[in-house]
């Protein structure tokens, strides 16, 4: 059994694609799924699954679009793959108060080069590296209204990413350590 976690795209913002986090569990243990967690209302789910991971994301998007009447779109991240993006962060990311840090994580077709091309970051302000899956954006708080991250949202490629901040990437990543030491 291999743990994963799902983060699902442009649920529960703006009033639209509304979804309990009680019924999101309940869809995907009536899916197979077990183990299931979930944290936070933004959609994040915790789960294990036997099936392949190429498997997993179209087995979840199937399931939350029959359920929800939408179309889910999500990013699946192994354990491993989840621990590699925290590990891989750049060295002071996560270390100001001074500073927002968020985490774009990208879904085929979308590549960090896709994402950087239109967040260019604004000297002074952003900061942004790429790694493996995801972009990492720091916006200085005092100036965030200058940030340049707000470009991705209307393009093409915005359709195939979602955003956490920090905190809840390592909270996540510590979540599915846990459940894994149980």
């Amino acid at each position: 059994m291999k743990r994963y976690v799902a983060l699902l795209r442009g649920i529960n913002v703006g009033g639209n694609n509304l979804i309990r986090m009680s019924d999101l569990k309940s869809c995907l243990e009536d899916s197979g799924f077990s183990g299931v967690r979930t944290y936070i209302q933004s959609g994040n789910v915790i789960f294990g699954s036997t099936e392949p991971a190429r498997n997993i994301a179209p087995a979840v998007e199937k399931a939350l679009s029959t359920a929800f009447d939408y179309d889910a779109k999500v990013v699946v991240l192994s354990q491993r793959e989840l621990a590699t993006v925290v590990d891989g962060a750049p060295p002071r990311f996560g270390k100001s108060v001074e500073h927002r840090y968020n985490v774009v994580f990208l879904r085929s077709p979308a590549t960090p080069k896709d994402v950087l091309s239109i967040v260019t970051p604004k000297e002074g302000v952003d900061e942004v590296a790429s790694g493996k899956g995801v972009v990492y954006v720091s916006t200085l708080l005092r100036a965030a209204t200058r940030s340049k991250l707000a470009r991705i949202v209307g393009t093409e490629v915005y359709k195939s990413v979602t955003i956490r901040n920090w905190n809840t990437t390592q909270k996540l990543h510590a979540l599915m350590s846990a459940a894994d030491a149980e």
